[in-house]
C-alpha cells in the first residue's frame, strides 16, 4: 500500500514537472525595426490633418484618403497595418498607445538614430554618443555577446538598410555580419536570388545614398533565413525616417505599409518552417519618434514627443493580450536583457544593463 501510494506521488510530482515546463521553448528571435514610424499612426492610423496639408501631401490628398481614410481609429490603423492589428494583435501584443496610458519611451537625451538604437541593443545610455556620424560603438551590444556563445556562434547576422550600422553595431568587433547599406549580400559564394538583389541594388537609382531601399534589404535577410537559417536576426528598415523627413507623407504611409506585409512574409516563413515554428519570437519596433502637425517630420530633443515609441511582439510564450491598455512605463534600454532572457541568458559586459521586461511580456 505504501508502494503503491510512493508511486502514485512520484507520478504526480512529474505530470506536474512536465505541465509546468514551457511547451514551447524560444530557440530563435527576429527583431525588426522601421526607423520612425510614430506611435500615432500606429495606434491611430492615417492623420487626416498632414495628409490634407498640401505641404506634405504630394498633391495626391484624395489617394491618400482612398487607400487609408476610415471614420475610426481601429478600421485606420488596420488599413494601414493590416497584419499587425489582425496577427499580433490577435496572438501577441503591442505596446505603446499613450491615449490608453501605456508609454515606451527611449531613455537616451537626444532622440534620434544612432543613439537610439546604441540604447536598444546595448541596454544603457551612452550620453557620448550623440550624433549620427559618431565613429564605432565601443559598447558591447546584445548580438555580439550571443554571437560569442557556444551553439551560437555564426547564427546571428543583422541586415540594414542604414551604411551607419557597421558602426552601431561595431562589425569589425562584434564578430557577426552586419550587411547594411550598399553592401553586397551572400558573401563570397552568393546563390542566385543574392546575385539578382546585388545587382538590383547597383543598378537602381537611390536618392537615400548610402541607404538603400528597403526593399533590398528585406530580400537579402529573407535570403539569409532560407540559406543559413540564423538563430538570431535583425533587420532595420529606413524608408518610414527617409520619406517623413522629405515631407512625403503618402510615401511614409506606404512604406509602413509594406513593412507590415513584409512583417507577414517573416512570420509566414517562420510557421512554415521546422526549425523555426513554435520556436521564434519576432519583434517590431522603433529607434524614435516624432513631433506633431508641422515637425512630425523631425525628431530631436528640441521636438516635443519625439521620445515616445511602441512596439509589438508574437511567439511562443507570449500571452495574446493583444493591445496594452493598462498604465504602464517602459523604456527602449530594457530591450537588450528582455531579449538575452527569453533565450536564457544573463548579459553581463563593461557596462550596465537596465533590467528587462520580460515579466511583464510573460504575464
Amino acid at each position: 500500500m505504501k508502494t503503491h501510494y510512493f508511486s502514485t506521488l512520484i507520478g504526480i510530482f512529474i505530470c506536474h514537472l512536465a505541465y509546468s515546463q514551457p511547451q514551447n521553448q524560444i530557440e530563435n528571435i527576429i527583431i525588426v525595426t522601421t526607423d520612425g514610424f510614430r506611435w500615432q499612426e500606429v495606434f491611430k492610423g492615417m492623420d487626416a490633418s498632414i495628409a490634407k496639408n498640401p505641404k506634405f501631401n504630394q498633391d495626391d490628398s484624395a489617394g491618400i484618403f482612398k487607400k487609408y481614410w476610415a471614420e475610426t481609429e481601429q478600421i485606420r490603423r488596420t488599413k494601414l497595418m493590416p497584419f499587425l492589428w489582425n496577427t499580433i494583435a490577435a496572438q501577441g501584443q503591442i505596446y505603446g498607445n499613450r491615449s490608453l496610458g501605456c508609454k515606451v519611451n527611449v531613455s537616451n537625451p537626444y532622440w534620434f538614430s544612432y543613439p537610439g538604437y546604441s540604447e536598444l541593443f546595448c541596454g544603457f545610455v551612452d550620453t557620448a554618443i550623440n550624433k549620427n556620424d559618431y565613429p564605432a560603438n565601443p559598447n558591447t551590444n546584445i548580438l555580439e555577446f550571443i554571437n560569442k556563445l557556444d551553439g551560437y556562434k555564426g547564427k546571428v547576422a543583422a541586415y540594414c538598410a542604414w551604411d551607419v550600422f557597421d558602426r552601431i553595431l561595431n562589425e569589425k568587433r562584434s564578430g557577426f555580419p552586419v550587411i547594411c547599406g550598399n553592401d553586397d549580400c551572400g558573401g563570397l559564394e552568393p546563390d542566385q536570388d543574392q546575385r539578382t538583389i546585388n545587382k538590383l541594388k547597383k543598378d537602381t537609382y537611390n536618392p537615400f545614398g548610402e541607404e538603400a531601399f528597403d526593399v533590398f534589404t528585406h530580400y537579402a535577410a529573407m535570403a539569409e533565413l532560407r540559406l543559413n537559417k540564423p538563430k538570431v536576426l535583425y533587420i532595420s528598415y529606413g524608408e518610414t525616417d527617409e520619406w517623413a523627413h522629405a515631407g512625403r507623407y503618402k510615401d511614409y504611409l506606404d512604406a509602413a505599409h509594406t513593412v507590415d506585409n513584409w512583417l507577414k512574409d517573416i512570420w509566414n516563413f517562420i510557421q512554415n518552417s521546422n526549425i523555426y515554428k513554435d520556436k521564434t519570437l519576432l519583434i517590431i519596433t522603433v529607434d524614435h519618434g516624432r513631433g506633431l502637425k508641422d515637425k512630425w517630420t523631425s525628431h530631436n530633443s528640441k521636438i516635443a514627443e519625439s521620445d515616445q515609441i511602441w512596439f509589438g511582439i508574437i511567439g511562443p510564450q507570449i500571452p495574446a493580450k493583444g493591445e496594452i491598455t493598462t498604465n504602464i512605463q517602459l523604456y527602449q534600454k530594457q530591450w537588450t536583457q528582455t531579449i538575452a532572457d527569453f533565450l536564457g541568458l544573463n548579459f553581463k559586459c563593461e557596462h550596465p544593463v537596465a533590467d528587462g521586461f520580460y515579466d511583464v511580456l510573460r504575464k
